[in-house]
C-alpha cells in the first residue's frame, strides 16, 4: 500500500511537470515600483498602500471621497523611505465610467511610470435576507464589486503587455469562496472575481503577467496587507487557517505556482472535504434554529 501511495505521488508530480511547467514568478520588487491601489482612502486598501511605500513604491490612490484621499496622503507620506517618493491620488469613481478610469490610469501613468502592480480594493457590501435586499443593492454591488475590478485590470493590462510584466490583485472576501446566510447580494459579486481572476490569468501568463487572489476574512489591518505583500506571486492568497482550509477545498481548476502547492491541495483536499462537512452542518444548525426560534417569538407576539 505504501509503494503504491509513493509511485502515486511519484506519478503526480512528472504529470505536473509534463502537462503544465509550474515556474514561480519572481517576487515584485517595491522600491521605485509604481503601484496603483483602488479603494485606498480606508480599510485594506489603504493599509497595502502603506506597506507598499514602506518598501520604496509610488503610489497611485484611487477612490470616489476626495477628502479622504487627501488624509490618507498626509498619513501615507510619513512613511516614506527616500524623498523621490510620491504619493498620487485620483477622486474617481471605478464602476461607473470604463472611459473616465482609462484617462486617470493614462494621467497617472503619465507621471509615476508604467503600473507594475494593481491592487483592486475598491468594494461595498450589503446583507440581509435575499427578499428583503432591494433589487437595485444586487445591481450596485455587482457594479462595485466586479465591474469596479474590471475597469481599472482593462486600463493597465495592455501596458503589462507590452513591458512583459505586472502585477494583479483581487481583493476577494470569504464569501467569494462559500455562500453564507445574509449575502446573497454580496457573495456572488466575489465569486465573480474568482472567474475573472482565473480566465485572466490564463490570458497573460505568457507576457510574465500574473493575478493574485486575495480572500480575506472580517478584517481591516496591516497584518493582512503585510501578508498580501509577501504573497503577491500566489493565486490564491489567504489568511489563517480557515482561509488556508477554503483556498484548498475551492482550489477547483485554479492555477498553481509550485508543485508543493499542488501536492498540498491534493493531500488536503479529503480531510478538509470532511472538516467542511461539520462546518456545513454547523451552519445549517444555527439557521435552522434562530428560524424556529423567530417563528415561536411571531406566534408569542399573535397570541397576546
Amino acid at each position: 500500500m505504501l509503494l503504491l501511495a509513493a509511485a502515486f505521488v511519484v506519478a503526480f508530480v512528472l504529470l505536473l511537470y509534463m502537462v503544465s511547467p509550474l515556474i514561480s514568478p519572481k517576487p515584485l520588487k517595491l522600491p521605485g515600483a509604481h503601484v496603483v491601489v483602488t479603494g485606498g482612502s480606508s480599510g485594506i486598501g489603504k493599509c497595502i498602500a502603506i506597506e507598499c511605500y514602506k518598501q520604496g513604491a509610488f503610489i497611485t490612490l484611487i477612490a470616489r471621497d476626495e477628502n479622504k484621499l487627501l488624509q490618507t496622503k498626509k498619513e501615507i507620506e510619513k512613511y516614506s523611505v527616500n524623498d523621490k517618493q510620491v504619493v498620487l491620488c485620483i477622486s474617481v469613481d471605478v464602476s461607473k465610467d470604463y472611459e473616465q478610469v482609462e484617462n486617470v490610469l493614462k494621467q497617472a501613468q503619465e507621471k509615476l511610470g508604467p503600473v507594475d502592480l494593481l491592487v483592486n480594493c475598491a468594494g461595498t457590501s450589503v446583507t440581509g435576507k435575499f427578499e428583503a435586499i432591494e433589487v437595485n443593492s444586487f445591481e450596485r454591488l455587482m457594479a462595485v464589486n466586479y465591474l469596479g475590478s474590471v475597469y481599472p485590470s482593462r486600463a493597465v493590462i495592455s501596458t503589462m503587455k507590452e513591458r512583459r510584466m505586472g502585477r494583479i490583485v483581487f481583493v476577494s472576501s470569504q464569501a467569494g469562496q462559500l455562500g453564507l446566510f445574509g449575502y446573497t447580494a454580496y457573495s456572488p459579486t466575489k465569486f465573480a472575481l474568482r472567474g475573472l481572476a482565473e480566465a485572466l490569468q490564463m490570458e497573460v501568463k505568457p507576457y510574465n503577467i500574473y493575478v493574485t487572489v486575495a480572500y480575506p476574512p472580517d478584517t481591516d489591518t496591516p497584518g493582512f496587507a503585510e501578508e498580501s505583500k509577501t504573497k503577491q506571486g500566489n493565486f490564491n492568497s489567504s489568511v489563517g487557517s480557515d482561509g488556508y482550509m477554503l483556498s484548498i477545498l475551492t482550489s477547483g481548476m485554479s492555477p498553481v505556482t509550485s508543485i508543493t502547492e499542488g501536492l498540498q491541495q491534493v493531500v488536503c483536499m479529503g480531510i478538509f472535504r470532511i472538516i467542511g462537512l461539520f462546518y456545513l452542518g454547523s451552519f445549517d444548525s444555527i439557521v435552522r434554529r434562530c428560524m424556529m426560534q423567530r417563528e415561536k417569538s411571531d406566534s408569542a407576539d399573535k397570541t397576546e
